[in-house]
């Protein structure tokens, strides 16, 4: 392979170009995986919040029974 200076520094350009551009998309999918985290953690801190809540609710609602087992089937 046998090529002029003028050819091996295009090369070189064109390579330190895709390097810059592979820097660049490694920095913004790291920034937005991030931001994904947190918003995954805060979706599920506010899930457990709501299954507490409907818990709640579901423990304060009147004829409250504790299992499927202790329901009173319709027909009796």
């Amino acid at each position: 392979m046998s090529a002029g200076p003028g050819e091996m520094i295009r090369r070189i350009e064109e390579l330190e170009s895709q390097a810059a551009f592979q820097d660049e998309l490694h920095e913004t999918l790291n920034t937005i995986v991030a931001k994904q985290d947190r918003e995954i953690l805060e979706l599920k801190r506010q899930l457990g919040m709501l299954n507490d809540r409907l818990k709640e609710i579901s423990e304060a609602a009147p004829g409250h029974a504790s299992g499927p087992a202790e329901e009173i089937p319709p027909h009796y």
